[in-house]
Parts: structure tokens; sequence; C-alpha cells
């Protein structure tokens, strides 16, 4: 049994590799020809803890890169899914130029499985109506991995396969029991592609939560994460911790389908997308307050710790550092402020340091957007500055918080 997966990014190569290490016949395919040649010549395309070992047991399993779609027997589709900025519904153009390639070679008894994250009916009406007379079955199978965790999460979370059949769901459940040691749920198609989604935005809502009583409590001189850890002593209360925003490619994301689809019946998720894409503008209102208070005038020697949206990775999707300096230039005055993160190797935005040192030196006051491990460890090296920790990873008296 041949399995062909599409899209070779952080969900698609982990996906790809770990089958293969588990002794599936695999071909990973990507339309992008430098993805393929750097993995095809054995070299990681991302950070990720034990991805090289990973990546090395696949290829002395025999996994294979292509640019093109194979004749297979299952497709494993793992492709963006974004969202209209205008109308917040899902942009399946990607799922569907996927499966339109998949239908021009594969066979009429194949099985197409989506892992993209997908608004609930999009399988339905978007992907569906592609197969036409064809008995090609499908199923949605959304992933639930989170970068810095990816392979013990791929191995270790429950998962959610939707089919059409009973059949087409046991099948796909042995694929992935190969290597999932959590309990996989069958259910229909739509019941997956919604219950992947209401995962998603409800960690959404209870960040806004945080992010909003942090907001409360900075205004009336209260310590929000004192407040939280004693509300979340009650056995029903397991209130998240606020932060700089919300990044990545679920969270920030997969609410806006529901808003999209059902514009009259989600005031609730929508406020809560507001308040979370609006906290970088919140951070950067407490930073020109802290600037004030400590006689700091100028912007250049101000620093934000952390480009990517969590720690210890490299993904910098949706990142709320990015948000953020976006808007920068409208909040302070007198100059770029620099930029450092020990993951992202490459310039990506002005005034970016490679080297914690550098960056450190070049300013008065450093804001932790990220906790990275690094900052944790180097924490020593803070010593004179002022620190502004909007992730509560350090635990000093002098260091402003939210």
């Amino acid at each position: 049994m041949l399995i062909n997966v599409i899209g070779l990014g952080y969900i698609g190569l982990p996906t790809a590799l770990i089958l293969s290490a588990h002794g599936k016949n695999i071909i990973g395919t990507d339309y992008n020809r430098d993805l393929i040649k750097k993995l095809s010549n054995h070299e990681i395309t991302f950070e990720e803890k034990n991805l090289p070992e990973l990546f090395k047991k696949a290829i002395e399993s025999g996994i294979q890169f292509s640019t093109d779609y194979q004749r297979a027997d299952i497709y494993i589709i793992a492709v963006p899914t974004p969202y209209s900025k205008t109308t917040k519904k899902i942009d399946p153009s990607f799922v569907v130029s996927a499966v339109e390639n998949v239908l021009k070679v594969c066979s009429d008894d194949a099985v197409i499985v989506i892992e993209s994250t997908i608004s609930p009916g999009t399988i339905e009406h978007c992907v569906r109506p592609l197969l036409g007379a064809r008995a090609v079955r499908l199923a949605h199978a959304p992933e639930r991995i989170i970068p810095g965790n990816m392979l013990y999460e791929l191995v270790h979370n429950a998962r959610t396969i939707g089919a059409d059949t009973p059949e087409t769901g046991e099948l796909i459940k042995t694929i992935y029991s190969s290597f999932c040691q959590g309990q996989i749920n069958l259910t229909d198609i739509k019941t997956a592609e919604m219950s992947k989604v209401v995962e998603n935005t409800y960690r959404d809502v209870n960040i806004a939560y945080a992010n909003e009583l942090s907001r409360i409590c900075h205004e009336t001189g209260l310590d929000v994460y004192e407040v939280i850890r004693i509300a979340n002593c009650h056995p029903r209360v397991n209130i998240l911790n606020p932060g700089p925003g919300v990044g990545g490619h679920c969270i920030s994301v997969d609410p806006w389908f529901l808003v999209g689809d059902y514009p009259n019946l989600t005031p609730l998720i929508h406020t809560a997308r507001n308040i979370n894409d609006t906290q970088p503008e919140y951070i950067l209102n407490r930073i020109h307050e802290i600037m004030e208070a400590n006689g700091l005038k100028n912007a250049a020697r101000v620093g934000l710790y952390g480009l990517t949206y969590k720690e210890n990775v490299d993904d910098v999707r949706e990142s709320p550092t990015l948000q953020m300096l976006e808007i920068m230039e409208k909040h302070l005055s007198g100059g770029l402020v620099q930029v450092y993160d020990p993951y992202v190797k490459k310039d990506i935005v002005p005034n970016q340091h490679h080297k914690l040192d550098s960056f450190l030196k070049s300013i008065d006051m450093v804001v932790i957007m990220v906790g990275h491990s690094e900052i944790l460890e180097q924490k020593a090296l803070l010593k004179g500055k002022i620190v502004f920790d909007t992730r509560h990873v350090l635990d000093e008296a002098e260091i402003n918080y939210l």
C-alpha cells in the first residue's frame, strides 16, 4: 500500500516521517522544488525536537520525496488553510488544488484524507463536488499537534477520523494506529471538521478572557497572575495565562472560520478574536507607559526578545511580535526598536540581531515577547535593564508584568 503525503510543512513532514518510520510505504509531495531538493538531500527544513532522529529512521525505511503527485492507495493532504481577512471565511484553495491534482492520478478505489484544519462543511461543499461520479472515498483526520512538542503529540494525542462509512474510517484508523497510541475516535466528516475548530476556539476564548483580565487588573493595580492562581484553585476553574497575543496556524485562525460562516451566531467568539488580535496594540501602549515611567524617550533603545509565536520553535506564523512591528512606528518615536530571536536565523525584520550579547548591548529596555529557554538560562544578563515580561517567565521583583 502506497501513501502519498501532500504538503511537507510543519504538519505534513512529521506525519510522513512517522508513518515511514513505522513501516508504511511513503512518498512525500510538495510543489516547492527547493524544499524537495533539501529533503532529498536529507536536510531538515525546520527545527523540532527529535525530528532529525525521526528523519533518519524514515530515510532508512525508504521514504521518498517528489514534486509529482503519485498513483497511490491513500492520500494524506496537509496543506495550508488560511482565511479571508475580509469575509473571515476559510480560503480552501490549497485543499481544492491538492484534491484536483490527486484526482488526475489516483484510481477510483483510492482514499483522500484531509488533515488540514477546515471549517465545518468544507469537504461537502468544496471537495466532494470535485469527485463527480468517481468512487474515490473521502475522510478527515484533523491534525492535533503543536510546534515544539510535535513528535510526542503525534504519538500520544487522541485523534479524530471522520469518514462516510465505517469501513473507510476503520481503514484510516488502521494507518494512524501504526504510530498513534492515543484514543482514535471515529465519526462522520462534518463532526470531525467541527470538533477540531471547536478545540482551538475554546482555547482562544479562554486566552481572551485572561487577556481581558490582565487589562482590568492593570487598571486596578492588581497582580493578574496571583488572581488567576487563586481562582484556579477552584476545582472547576482553569483560566489560562495572558500574553502578548495569539499566534500560530491554529488558534489565531480557526475561530474565524466559525465567525465567517455564522456571523449572527458567534458574538462571543468574534469578541474573543478581537480581544486577542488587539493584544499586541495593548502591549505597545504598555511599552510606551513603561518608557515614560523610566524616562526612556528613544524607541531605538527598546528591544523585543522573541519573533516566534511560542517558545523554543522557529515558527513565526501570526506572531504577535510581527503584528506589533507592523504598527510600531505609529506608537513609538525616536527610531525603530531592536529585535532578536535565537531561533530565527535569517533577517526577516529591520534591526534584527543574531547574538544575544549584541542585542542587549544595544538596548536599555527589553520586552520579553517569547519565553525561550535561552532567556531563562541567561536572565543574569538582564541586570540593569528595564524589563517588561509579557509571558511571566521570569520571577524578579523589579520586573514589569502585564
